[in-house]
């Protein structure tokens, strides 16, 4: 009698149910799952623009106060650090780990590159572009040590996983955002009536 583990049998069984028990496993674990991480990624280059394109230039611009973004300013950034930030980054650490960072500075980055002037459907096809070629370099990695770290001056020891799993949370952090400026956009535009019949904002 052949004795096949759980994993063997359910791969047997369906391949698709046993990925997602390996996801599963080693999430309780504590394993990083990057094949998860690039489904978020890429699952996140199909929300934005269906979230924020089209939308007019009055709506792309608005802000609550002055030291706010915008949506378009957040397109802005999420274009930018796709480039300069996380992709740059993950890449020097795992095969340069003792190479400096370049600098950014995100906030000053708005302000000198005039993002809330900048065209939304035209920044917003740059994240795509980009996001694409982020993809496409994510897939070709083989056996990489994550652990590898580089020792951010302000951070400290910056392991490869540890910027890599920010990458995926980014997103939804400026989606958050994004949404958050819709949602005040509705109280605005709501006046005088007020929005408490929706629910509080407390996510």
């Amino acid at each position: 009698m052949v004795w096949l583990s759980r994993q063997s049998w359910l791969t047997a069984v369906d391949p698709s149910i046993a990925a997602e028990h390996l996801a599963v496993s080693n999430r309780h674990m504590g394993i990083m799952d990057l094949d998860r991480q690039i489904v978020s990624l890429e699952r996140f280059s199909k929300i934005l623009p269906a979230t924020v394109r089209g939308i007019s230039q009055q709506t792309a611009t608005w802000k609550p106060a002055p030291d706010r973004w915008s949506i378009l300013e957040v397109v802005c950034h999420l274009a930018d650090e796709e480039v300069e930030d996380f992709r740059q980054r993950v890449r020097l650490t795992i095969e340069s780990p003792g190479t400096a960072w370049p600098p950014i500075d995100p906030p000053q980055a708005a302000i000198d590159r005039k993002y809330n002037e900048q065209n939304l459907d035209e920044v917003l096809d740059r994240f795509l572009t980009e996001r694409a070629a982020s993809l496409t370099w994510l897939r070709s990695l083989d056996d990489v040590d994550w652990d590898q770290f580089y020792d951010h001056p302000q951070w400290g020891p910056m392991a490869a996983g540890r910027v890599m799993a920010a990458w995926v949370a980014h997103d939804w952090l400026h989606l958050r955002q994004i949404s958050k400026r819709f949602f005040e956009m509705a109280e605005q535009d709501g006046k005088p009536y007020d929005v408490r019949y929706a629910g509080e904002w407390t996510a």
